[in-house]
Formats: C-alpha cells, structure tokens, sequence
C-alpha cells in the first residue's frame, strides 16, 4: 500500500513539473526568425570568426537583424554570399577573398640562431618566457603556432619560418591572432607585392641579424607612383587599396624584400 502511494505521488509530482515546464516554455518563448536558420544554414560552420563575430550563430543573426552585410562572411565567398542575398532578398558582390601573409623572409639561410632551443614547441609560450631563439628580434620564431591552429593545414614552418599555401587559406584569421609577434596578416588575394620583412631597426641593425632584412632606404615609397607604400619606423608598408601591382618597388628594392609572389610564391613549399 505504501509503495502504491508513493508511486501516485511521484506521478502527481512528475505531471505537474510537466505542466509547469510546459507554462514556462510558452510564456518565455522567444519566436525566432526562419531567416536566420536559413542564413545559419549557409554558413561553413568553422565559428572562426573572422568575420568579426563570435560565430556562425551569431552571423546569421547580425546579418537577420541588419547589423551585418550578406557578404560578411569571408570564408564563404561568392557562392555562400549568393545563397544568403536570395534568403535576404537583396544582390551583393561577395567580398574579396583574402589570404594569410608571413611578413618575415628570416630562414635559416639569411639569418642565425642564438642557441638551440629545447621546450615547449610554442610561439606565444617562448615570447611569454622571454626567449629569442633567432638573432633578429622581430622575425618568425618558427615554433608553429600558426600552423598548429590553421584548420585548412595552410601554414607549415620551412627551414625555421612560417610559410603559407594561399590556394589552402580560407582567410579564418586564427594564425594572425595565434603569432605573438604580429607577423601575419590577412591580405587581398588579388594582391600579389608584399614587405616581407617586420624588422623596424635601422638599417646597419638590421643587416647585422638579417641579410634581406628591410634597411628602411625610402628607395621604393620615392619610386611608387601611386603613393602606396610609405616607410614609417624603418619599414615598408603597402596600401594595398592604393597598390596597382606595378611592381616597381619590387624591382629597385635593394635587398630584395618586397616580395612579388607570382615570381617567388610564399606558398611553393607549403
């Protein structure tokens, strides 16, 4: 008798949670827009973030809600910004792809080590304990983190720097946030002329750690007749909304560290 009550009341129990659960449901139900489960839907799903937001979850609501364009996405490309103007109802161009750029040429070959190191194999974990495993300060510590996170395995690390395969690289962002130096970059696809140098020493400083180290000479922002590349801090940089692709300061860069990567692809040996 005793197990029969306790039966009944643990059903009673069990039916009004139910009905309590059932209320709660509905008068806290947040209606959500079929939109934005089609525009999730689009998406890759790699949640990099590389468009600016969290994920792909909260994409697909920026773009419902107005707050982001249908081209936001720039892993997507073209055919997934096609699919989300159709949802949306409106036409946009998709935004031009862009690719990870190693802003550093210093291998083995042009420039030494200041000792061998033995640890852990972490980029971000040797520049937190103060390690400079090469003579120049600025340069790719060549330990891979880029390449650890890099989902398309776009990145590998070649004769001690990091080297990346552009046809691989779908522009998610996560080795320029990986790299403590701040070496990568995500750059227009379409541009090809790239500093590949980071050191901002002066120039006697720099060839003493680097032999195609950027010597801060002027020699290409006075040759660049569109006014895109400028050297600030002993370095050059590239407008690249301004760059033509003449390669003009490519060709009179004495030590050769603009880089053309239709001549010499970063890509060739990733």
């Amino acid at each position: 008798m005793g197990i029969l009550a306790a039966t009944v009341v643990l059903a009673l129990i069990g039916i009004l949670i139910g009905i309590a659960l059932v209320f709660t449901g509905k008068k806290f139900y947040v209606e959500v827009d079929e939109r934005e489960t089609a525009v999730r839907e689009c998406l890759p799903g790699n949640n990099c973030g590389a468009c600016g937001y969290a994920g792909c979850d909260a994409m697909a609501a920026a773009i419902v809600n107005g707050e982001a364009p249908v081209n936001g996405c720039p892993v997507g490309g073209a055919p997934v910004t096609a699919q989300i103007g159709a949802i949306m109802g409106v036409s946009a161009e998709a935004a031009e792809k862009k690719v990870a750029f190693v802003h550093c040429s210093g291998s083995c070959e042009v420039t030494k080590t200041r000792g061998n190191f033995v640890g852990i194999q972490d980029c971000r974990s040797a520049a937190n304990a103060g390690i400079d495993i090469w003579d120049c300060d600025y340069g790719c510590m060549g330990l891979g983190s880029c390449a650890a996170v890099c989902p398309e395995h776009a990145i590998k690390v070649v004769d001690g720097v990091a080297v990346v395969n552009r046809e691989k690289c779908i522009g998610c962002g996560l080795c320029v946030k990986a790299c403590p130096k701040h070496l990568v970059e995500l750059v227009p696809y379409s541009k090809h002329i790239h500093v590949q140098c980071s050191n901002k020493d002066k120039g006697p400083y720099v060839k003493k750690v680097c032999s195609v180290g950027c010597i801060g000479c002027g020699t290409c922002q006075r040759k660049c007749q569109y006014g895109a590349i400028t050297v600030n801090n002993n370095l050059a940089s590239i407008d690249y909304s301004k760059c033509e692709q003449c390669g003009e300061c490519a060709e009179k860069c004495p030590v050769h560290i603009i880089t053309t990567l239709v001549d010499r692809p970063q890509e060739e040996t990733a």
